[in-house]
């Protein structure tokens, strides 16, 4: 199944879905230095805030980069512009899962993944996260 996406009403919802303006970013780098997940991810804190300002959200959306984030928010702490770069990435993984055919995790992929010592919390949190 094939799915067109209005990448520009995407970009607004994004925006408004995070409450982050991308405009105040002066491209430090600060955020992406301070990432955790940077090795590991394609596309970087301030590569995110770029591409979603430019409106280039299509190499977002179909990027590992929005689920490889940590959401550890050490982005925004060393932001000095209060960016707020994590808040971004999140909007746009919510937006990637929100589509149809796209979600991350299914209900029966959870059992092997339990570990006795894991919260429940955060096994619901993820659910949510990760699926419809």
């Amino acid at each position: 199944m094939s799915l067109s996406i209005n990448y520009k009403a995407e970009a607004e919802n994004i925006l408004k879905i995070s409450g982050v303006n991308p405009k105040k970013c002066m491209k430090c780098g600060k955020c992406s230095g301070a990432c955790p997940a940077y090795d590991s991810m394609e596309y970087h804190p301030h590569q995110f805030v770029s591409m979603v300002q430019d409106g280039d959200l299509e190499k977002l959306m179909k990027s590992d980069a929005v689920f490889k984030c940590l959401s550890c928010f050490a982005c925004i702490e060393r932001c000095p512009r209060s960016v707020a770069p994590g808040k971004l990435v999140e909007a746009v993984r919510l937006a990637v899962i929100r589509k149809q055919g796209m979600n991350r995790l299914k209900p029966e992929d959870i059992p092997c993944m339990l570990e006795e010592e894991l919260p429940q919390q955060a096994i619901v949190s993820a659910f949510r996260k990760y699926s419809k």
